[in-house]
């Protein structure tokens, strides 16, 4: 079981895949948004590409649980791909996942500048990990 996990922001997507049997999420890039439609287009294409059967963002939350206008904006996005891809939609709880990616690219003595390249990418691989995992069971 394949799938695709999105890290949504304003101006870049995070993107991971999981492997064919479900168990460990790899990062895919980041793709620089350029417009809802093409955005929507490009997303659901590599949904397909990967093989996907399911699609996982994650949600900005506010740090006390409630959601703001970050978590609109990326369920919007997010559910166009769905429908576009034709794939179940699942959200994961972000809160904390840039700074995380943020902690492991700085462990591993990246500089600021290539830490920014790379922590959408990690962040959506630490968002798609938490699906596995959580259906999984483990």
């Amino acid at each position: 079981m394949r799938a695709l996990g999105l890290d949504i922001g304003d101006r870049r997507v995070g993107i991971a895949v999981s492997d064919e049997t479900g168990t460990i999420a790899h990062g895919r890039g980041v793709y620089v948004r350029r417009g809802l439609e093409a955005d929507v287009e490009h997303l659901a294409r590599l949904a397909h590409a990967a093989g996907a059967v399911a699609l996982v963002v994650g949600l900005p939350l506010n740090m006390d649980g409630t959601e703001g206008e970050q978590v609109r904006k990326t369920r919007d996005l997010a559910q166009a791909v769905a429908e576009r891809a034709r794939l179940p939609l699942h959200y994961v709880d972000e809160r904390l996942t840039t700074s995380e990616a943020d902690r492991v690219l700085r462990q591993g003595g990246l500089s600021v500048r290539r830490r920014k390249g790379h922590r959408d990418e990690l962040a959506a691989v630490l968002i798609l990990q938490a699906w596995l995992d959580r259906e999984r069971g483990s």
